[in-house]
């Protein structure tokens, strides 16, 4: 027997606020044809003054562990995908893990930009196959309306912000394309791509936060290309092809670039699970946010084989084969 990481809960949270295309013409020299024709984003989520990535990752792991009906103190893992932690230190994750009340175990952030969730989630995924931990929390969570340049058209209509969590318990497997749980991932990064999607301040280089700076249109090359490859390289080590899926949950970054994806796997545009309209982009928070919608409504049933992807600054990439 193999030990797997079923995925036994899902929860999301999302900022009371939502600005649309609409409400952003009033600040900045954009319009709503001129954001959906480039990104397919209509409206998305702003976190309220005073509210942290803390907040939002806290509700969404709770509502992770309810809808896992797990309590909190069964925990002995988190880990946190986020560019926006509440402070330089300590990690975001501590924080909430004393807000569920958990004293024991260990939590961490894990820093992969938009791939952070599949970053967090392979993380986490090792620990409970090597026997170092039983239940995990991952989360995805950003406030990146915070490192946003207002000004900046290009880049401020694109993010939102948001939380999605997952509840890992570690259960039994045959090594089969059959069992539950996550059966693989696979992560990457190119460092030489580190200046096309940055910010441009810091604690060791400025002393000032910085905003959000891209190269759109190498962001958006490259991102074709790595995430039809990732997603595979997925494939190729299940010894499937994309016509055996039964969910794409992409990063959901750019409806263009989720389209190109699922059309190289040979897979139906409405086989992806596509929220960017209503979420925008909001980094390591998209792909839970997207599974726990698809989960709530219905679409996504226990069984089906999912793949996710996604691709961040750095560049950093990578893709996980689930069997929900």
């Amino acid at each position: 027997m193999l030990v797997r990481s079923h995925m036994v809960g899902v929860g999301a949270y999302l900022p009371a606020q939502a600005v649309s295309n609409h409400d952003l013409a009033q600040r900045v020299d954009t319009s709503d044809e001129w954001i959906v024709q480039r990104s397919g984003i209509r409206s998305r989520h702003i976190a309220a003054e005073g509210e942290t990535t803390s907040d939002l990752a806290f509700a969404a792991a709770k509502a992770a562990l309810e809808n896992a009906g797990i309590p909190a103190e069964r925990v002995d893992l988190i880990v946190l995908g986020t560019t926006t932690p509440d402070h330089t230190f300590p990690a975001t994750a501590v924080k909430v893990q004393a807000r569920l009340g958990i004293t024991s175990g260990c939590a961490f952030d894990i820093q992969a930009v938009c791939s952070g969730f599949i970053y967090a989630l392979s993380v986490a995924d090792n620990f409970i196959r090597l026997g170092q931990a039983k239940t995990a929390l991952v989360i995805g969570a950003d406030t990146f309306s915070r490192i946003l340049d207002w000004q900046d058209r290009t880049t401020c209509v694109l993010f939102g912000d948001g939380a999605g969590a997952v509840v890992l318990e570690a259960g039994e497997g045959q090594g089969e394309l059959s069992d539950r749980g996550v059966l693989s991932t696979h992560l990457h990064s190119d460092g030489r791509q580190y200046d096309s999607l940055a910010t441009d301040g810091g604690p060791s280089a400025t002393r000032t936060v910085g905003s959000v700076r891209m190269n759109g249109q190498e962001v958006f090359r490259h991102a074709v290309s790595r995430l039809s490859e990732v997603a595979a390289e997925a494939l190729a080590a299940n010894g499937i092809d994309g016509r055996q899926l039964d969910w794409l949950v992409p990063h959901q970054a750019n409806l263009r670039i989720i389209e190109a994806t699922a059309k190289k796997l040979k897979l139906p545009p409405e086989k992806a699970v596509v929220t960017v309209d209503h979420h925008g982009n909001t980094s390591a928070a998209s792909i839970p946010l997207a599974l726990a919608e698809a989960v709530a409504d219905g679409r996504i049933k226990r069984g089906d084989l999912l793949l996710m992807e996604a691709m961040g600054g750095g560049f950093t990439w990578g893709s996980a084969l689930v069997r929900w």
